[in-house]
């Protein structure tokens, strides 16, 4: 963006984009509420078409994500880059600390992911103390048989959500892991009903899990927090009584996130 201009290809057409009304856009997106696409042709001063135009290549490059209120928000690729450069200075402390404190007050796991494609994608993980969970950061699961994936699934932006439904590759990881479309469906559809997700050895053998949505104060899910733990140690009953714990935990990211 150092450049005075920059082209955004969207289809087969090419649109000149003036750089810092660009930059304007993606600052003001970053505004707990994010914009509407008519904020933002205030912002930009080109026709509402251009304007609108300029928003669907940032959702389609991963820029922006377009909320069921109609409102645009950051996307992955600046939460990624953010998270780069948060690690790059030594201030990935945004999300770590309440994943630590979560690890010390269950004695378990806990792990945060958002929503990449047709993917779960792990960017922290705290093991407890006696047991350590595979899924490292970096790492990208499916959405139909983790509580993380099933969390994020739910509280996607409605046409996201319908999207997937009808499409993710419902794979059996697991003698327990749910491949029925239709039954996905109503589970996920009790999973905003009731706000948490949860995971009895449908992706890994031997695990249970339960997660909450992590969601921007006015709305909209930023990813998914869990608590991961062995069978043997824990039934998904002793998790699902850790949900306030988690809930709370998920707030205060959420806050730290977006403030």
């Amino acid at each position: 963006m150092g450049h005075e201009g920059r082209v955004v290809r969207t289809g087969h057409e090419r649109h000149d984009v003036p750089g810092a009304q660009s930059r304007g856009v993606v600052l003001k997106i970053d505004s707990k509420n994010g914009l509407t696409a008519a904020e933002a042709t205030k912002i930009c001063g080109y026709p509402f078409s251009t304007t609108y135009r300029l928003l669907n290549a940032l959702v389609r490059d991963g820029f922006a994500e377009l909320q069921e209120d109609r409102r645009y928000v950051l996307g992955l690729k600046i939460f990624h880059a953010a998270h780069s450069v948060a690690q790059r200075l030594g201030i990935t402390g945004t999300v770590v600390p309440v994943l630590r404190r979560m690890v010390e007050r269950t004695g378990e796991s806990c792990l945060f992911a958002v929503l990449d494609g047709d993917r779960f994608h792990t960017l922290a993980k705290e093991d407890g103390p006696d047991f350590r969970v595979t899924s490292d950061p970096g790492y990208r699961g499916a959405l139909h048989s983790s509580a993380l994936g099933l969390c994020l699934l739910a509280f996607a932006p409605e046409d996201v959500r319908e999207h997937l439904l009808g499409t993710i590759e419902l794979e059996a990881r697991t003698p327990a892991t749910l491949t029925d479309r239709d039954e996905l469906r109503r589970r996920v559809e009790r999973i905003r009903r009731e706000g948490w997700a949860t995971q009895d050895q449908e992706h890994d053998v031997g695990m249970v899990a339960v997660a909450v949505p992590v969601l921007r104060p006015g709305g909209g899910c930023i990813g998914s927090l869990a608590l991961s733990a062995p069978v043997f140690r824990h039934r998904l009953e002793d998790l699902v009584d850790m949900v306030p714990a988690l809930r709370e935990a998920a707030g205060e990211l959420g806050a730290r996130l977006t403030g």
